[in-house]
């Protein structure tokens, strides 16, 4: 069957409000989705019938603990888990990121190595420079191939060496949306004695996620980016999340993963998280019948993912046929596969924000700037203080929202 855009689009109320009768087109898609209203819904009940701390032997802070372990059994159906005690939730993905490399540091000696990348958001590049600052570690750089847009094996191999602690790496790029072979890379920095710390923020609203088929040690998500609420979450090998020691208030208890969970947690928002996953699910069962939750989530992907490539080729080949424009990334239409639906752009002589201000002023939401992705712009050689214009889908968007953004590019640059 195809796939069930406009069941899709119902699901999320944004998507039906104008601005003195024009549409809202919501093309920011990279640094925030949109929510079904079973997500809103989720929290608001979550307020009204479970507002407790956990630990109570009353009925709503029972009803709370059941809402955080829902969460958690919903994330191990969505990355592949063994357990739910793999599940560390926290503010965002950052936050955990600077929580997790603290805990590593208590193991890293002086002189030892870290691998980060030029292709990473830098919320997997900071984390790791200021551990390496503290421990006295040798940073080494891992550059993009600029033909592939990806981290080559070859260009891995020849960083690291013996005392290669920890690689961190993307799974798919917040600018240029290629995605890496992270079970390739993976598999060598292991052959090589490295931890591997895996940011998938940019690539879990567009790709199914099999942790134990990557294997690597630690992947982290967003779920405002799967359209669900702002929460980060750090799925992480249970053996070596049991062995690191996490920086907590002393009460607090040292078991799997609240020891890692700092202060009360937003239960709220966990509701809501359980809540997008079973979104995810829902365009499964709208595509198929049967199935356990992860199987589902398999199949709403299977179907979400050749939309949003036929998307994806629809913006590439406008954008391509524009005067002065230049596609920062996979620009081939036969290696759609390689990338999300994250396109970012450049043009000769017009600034990306004021590409970007004039079609917001037409209620097209977009982005400019580098995107947090300072080691992309920096080694093609972008100004920061410029970057690019960003334009990214998700699955709800339409045909129609990629033409109306191009019809509407190609007025403003010929302008």
């Amino acid at each position: 069957m195809g796939f069930p855009i406009e069941t899709i689009r119902t699901a999320f109320p944004s998507l039906a409000i104008a601005d003195d009768g024009t549409p809202r087109r919501y093309l920011d898609n990279p640094a925030g989705t949109q929510v079904p209203q079973r997500v809103a819904d989720a929290a608001a009940r979550c307020l009204i019938e479970s507002n407790a701390n956990l630990g109570g032997f009353f009925r709503t802070s029972i009803a709370a603990e059941a809402v955080t372990e829902r969460a958690r059994d919903a994330m191990r159906d969505m990355l592949g888990a063994a357990s739910t005690r793999e599940i560390v939730v926290g503010p965002s993905m950052t936050s955990l990121t600077f929580r997790i490399a603290r805990a590593l540091a208590r193991d890293f000696l002086p002189g030892e190595e870290i691998v980060v990348t030029r292709m990473d958001h830098d919320a997997n590049v900071a984390p790791w420079l200021t551990l390496a600052e503290e421990r006295r570690l040798t940073v080494r750089w891992l550059p993009f191939d600029e033909r592939t847009w990806r981290i080559e094996p070859a260009a891995l191999d020849a960083v690291l060496t013996d005392r290669t602690r920890l690689v961190a790496l993307n799974y798919a790029s917040n600018l240029t949306g290629s995605i890496n072979d992270v079970a390739t890379l993976a598999a060598r920095a292991k052959a090589a004695g490295a931890l591997t710390y895996v940011d998938a923020v940019q690539f879990a609203p567009h790709g199914f996620v099999d942790v134990t088929a990557l294997g690597c040690d630690f992947l982290a998500c967003s779920s405002y980016k799967f359209f669900g609420p702002h929460l980060g979450i750090v799925w992480g090998r249970e053996e070596l999340l049991e062995e690191l020691r996490a920086y907590k208030v002393r009460p607090s208890t040292n078991d799997l993963p609240w020891r890692f969970e700092l202060g009360t947690p937003q239960i709220e928002l966990f509701a809501a998280l359980e809540a997008s996953v079973e979104h995810l699910a829902w365009i499964g069962e709208l595509l198929g019948e049967g199935g356990s939750r992860r199987e589902r989530i398999r199949r709403g992907f299977a179907g979400s993912i050749a939309h949003e490539a036929t998307l994806a080729l629809e913006l590439i080949d406008g954008l391509r046929a524009i005067p002065g424009v230049r596609i920062v990334g996979i620009d081939d239409p036969g290696r759609v596969a390689h990338r999300v639906p994250t396109v970012s752009f450049v043009h000769d002589t017009i600034a990306p924000d004021t590409i970007a201000e004039a079609l917001a002023r037409e209620n097209i939401f977009v982005w400019s700037g580098h995107n947090y992705a300072l080691e992309i712009v920096r080694q093609l050689g972008i100004p920061e203080e410029r970057g690019v214009v960003r334009i990214g889908a998700a699955h709800y968007n339409t045909h129609d929202e990629i033409a109306a953004t191009l019809a509407a590019l190609r007025r403003i640059l010929a302008e």
